[in-house]
């Protein structure tokens, strides 16, 4: 009979106490997946609800900055901090600007962080695991001089070049663009493998991929959908297809 190391016994004991442990469910949500606190108003509401329909919730919100660090003052303020949601019950964050958002550039975005924690109630029940489930999404602040209309696309400034491993990203405009896909269709760009990169405002990156004659590139727009892109090349260098 085979024996097996202590170490190892105890390792694949947890593995199956893990595997055991149900996929976990966040009770609090959140109504969107990225938030846009534009320049020209002094605040905006996200919508959260508690989804569980037998207990209660303490939600908690808080900001952080560029690189990903807890703000407690700072250009955008949360209130309510900490709420308490009953259960089934639907609430709203306000976030607000103060007067150091003159301090941020206003010739592009600058990138934060929303994030929403949700806190169970303590249980009665000796041995229960518990989890706090927490939401992070990006929060854009949109100076009022860069404000878009509604639909826009200035992704389709983005200009492709190739290099040996992929291509070189160009960014030349006022706005943080996430792209999610890239390929020579558009079923590739939609669901081919791909890392994920955000360029920043008025900025360049370097992504790995295969090279086409005629990409296809995917990004996440401000409601959180992905569209698609279809470039056209000459030379080493690709524009996008206007429509």
């Amino acid at each position: 009979m085979l024996k097996m190391k202590p170490a190892l016994k105890k390792t694949l004991m947890a593995v199956a106490c893990l595997s055991a442990v149900p996929a976990a469910q966040a009770a609090i949500s959140l109504d969107r997946t990225r938030a846009i606190f534009n320049g020209g108003e002094k605040s905006m509401t996200l919508n959260v609800a508690n989804d569980n329909k037998q207990l209660p919730y303490l939600a908690q919100a808080w900001i952080e900055n560029e690189k990903q660090e807890k703000i407690t003052t700072g250009p955008i303020v949360v209130t309510p901090p900490v709420q308490r949601l009953e259960p089934g019950a639907k609430s709203m964050v306000r976030l607000a600007s103060t007067p150091d958002i003159s301090k941020l550039p206003q010739d592009r975005e600058s990138l934060f962080y929303f994030n929403l924690r949700e806190i169970p109630p303590k249980s009665n029940k000796a041995n229960v695991l518990q989890i706090a489930l927490q939401t992070k999404i990006k929060l854009f602040y949109r100076p009022k001089a860069i404000e878009a209309k509604p639909n826009a696309v200035w992704q389709d400034q983005l200009v492709l070049n190739k290099t040996s491993g992929g291509y070189r990203i160009e960014n030349p405009t006022p706005y943080y663009v996430t792209v999610i896909g890239l390929g020579g269709s558009e079923k590739q760009a939609k669901e081919g493998e791909f890392e994920a990169v955000m360029l920043a405002p008025k900025s360049t990156q370097t992504v790995k991929s295969g090279t086409y004659s005629t990409p296809y590139l995917s990004y996440i727009n401000d409601y959180g959908g992905r569209p698609v892109l279809q470039f056209s090349c000459s030379g080493d260098r690709c524009t996008a297809v206007k429509k």
